[in-house]
């Protein structure tokens, strides 16, 4: 269980805090779903339960155990808005073993088959891939972490109608193995399979009492 409790970020060059008393609570299996306008705060949110960013006060803690950034950055993923523009490696492969070669390759097959991806050689390259395939190779990159807690940056942005539904199917079936907390300002697609709903709006997080 995921819990946030008065949870602000107020950077002293902000005359305003970015993230004011946010509290939050989201269980496991569950795919919790922020929504917000751009400039809400919803990235950072993200970039702070990443271990990317420093909160100025509040408590993060899964389950009983209060986190610091170091944990933070053990216990969840985040896949960024446009993850395809941070591809680095030259082959399927090397994207998935970044940062972690000691990798085995059935960690690295069952990470591709979590995402439908495991018909593609890992030899092919990330670039070559369709939009829809490059958001689900981020997705796989993420989940051969084993993170308890996936995080998505508008996963549907720029995608046509067809990758989004897709992707929101994948995101419906992931959810029966992952906790999955997704930010967007555009909640069309994603309502239908969230748990858990939240509007955030100038840093104030607010439940829309969503449960499915």
């Amino acid at each position: 269980m995921l819990y946030l409790e008065n949870l602000s970020y107020h950077p002293t060059s902000c005359p305003h805090p970015i993230l004011h008393k946010v509290n939050l609570s989201l269980a496991p299996q569950n795919l919790g779903l922020i929504i917000g306008h751009s400039g809400s705060g919803k990235t950072t949110l993200l970039e702070i339960l990443a271990g990317l960013a420093q909160k100025s006060s509040g408590e993060i803690r899964w389950r009983d155990q209060i986190l610091t950034p170091e944990n933070l950055q053990m216990l969840g993923g985040l896949v960024f808005q446009f993850p395809e523009r941070h591809f680095c490696g030259n082959t399927i492969l090397e994207e998935l073993r970044l940062g972690h070669p000691e990798i085995n390759y059935e960690r690295i097959m069952g990470a591709l088959t979590e995402v439908g991806l495991e018909h593609l050689s890992l030899q092919g390259a990330p670039h070559a891939l369709s939009g829809g395939q490059q958001r689900r190779l981020a997705l796989a990159v993420q989940l051969i972490r084993q993170p308890h807690l996936l995080m998505l940056d508008e996963p549907t942005a720029g995608l046509d109608w067809s990758m989004r539904k897709q992707l929101v199917n994948l995101l419906a079936k992931l959810k029966q193995h992952w906790t999955l907390l997704v930010v967007t300002h555009d909640a069309s697609d994603l309502l239908a399979i969230a748990d858990q709903c939240w509007t955030l709006d100038q840093g104030i997080l607010k439940s829309n009492l969503t449960e499915n």
